[in-house]
């Protein structure tokens, strides 16, 4: 097969340099996409915005990433990062925090953002963005930059769960949305029936204000469920 040039700039093959030109006659354009209160009809990345969540994880799976955008004319103007369960990804996120500020949505899926969880989270907010799948889909202008920042709790930590169980000694609630559990409070039958926990979020914007760390520390503590009517209190990092 004979590749030459025809007087376009694409290299044709001889025989499609042969062929006649026929005109097209379907003018379809892209379907529009939900985006920020409005339909658009996304030809380039500029005309992409939103904001959005995803997860991503490792292919060992050691650990996951959740990767919140806000995107605005294509570039991404707010980011939030979460990592879980691996202690090289907390460095890891910090690069990406770096890496992605300022970026086009294509140049930071096409950036190594260090971390294979933070990259395959990076994936799926492309996917949810470049398809209007957004949480401001239908939001009119989107949300404001600072609109990542309300998926943390108080004090500005993460939402985090860690919960231990066995089959022969049962639950251990160690930290709940709420803050980090300090005693966990049984019934007679040694039923969870509540907790006490500290806001760990909170205790450390009173200490950095000034305030004593005793003072600070009991000053947080709240409780959960039926807890001042507990039989029995246990630690449950100990016992």
């Amino acid at each position: 097969m004979d590749i030459i040039k025809d007087k376009s700039t694409h290299e044709c093959s001889n025989e499609v340099i042969k062929m006649m030109c026929i005109a097209k006659g379907a003018k379809h354009g892209p379907s529009p996409i939900p985006e920020e209160g409005k339909w658009i009809k996304v030809k380039q990345i500029s005309d992409i915005s939103g904001l959005t969540h995803g997860v991503g994880w490792c292919a060992p799976q050691q650990g996951a990433c959740k990767l919140t955008l806000n995107v605005k004319r294509g570039i991404i103007e707010e980011i939030l990062i979460e990592t879980i369960g691996c202690s090289g990804m907390t460095h890891s996120a910090a690069m990406a925090g770096e890496i992605l500020s300022n970026k086009t949505i294509l140049e930071a899926l096409n950036s190594d953002l260090v971390c294979d969880a933070i990259n395959v989270a990076m994936r799926e907010l492309f996917l949810q963005i470049v398809y209007g799948r957004t949480q401001t889909a239908f939001s009119e202008g989107g949300l404001p930059i600072g609109a990542c920042m309300e998926d943390l709790g108080k004090g500005m930590r993460s939402q985090i769960g860690t919960v231990y169980s066995t089959s022969v000694k049962g639950v251990r609630y160690l930290e709940i949305a709420e803050g980090y559990v300090i005693e966990i409070g049984l019934d007679k039958n040694n039923e969870i029936i509540g907790y006490k926990f500290i806001h760990i979020g909170k205790m450390m914007e009173a200490i950095k204000n000034g305030t004593p760390h005793k003072e600070a520390f009991e000053k947080n503590i709240s409780f959960y469920g039926r807890f001042d009517e507990a039989i029995k209190i246990i630690d449950p990092r100990k016992e």
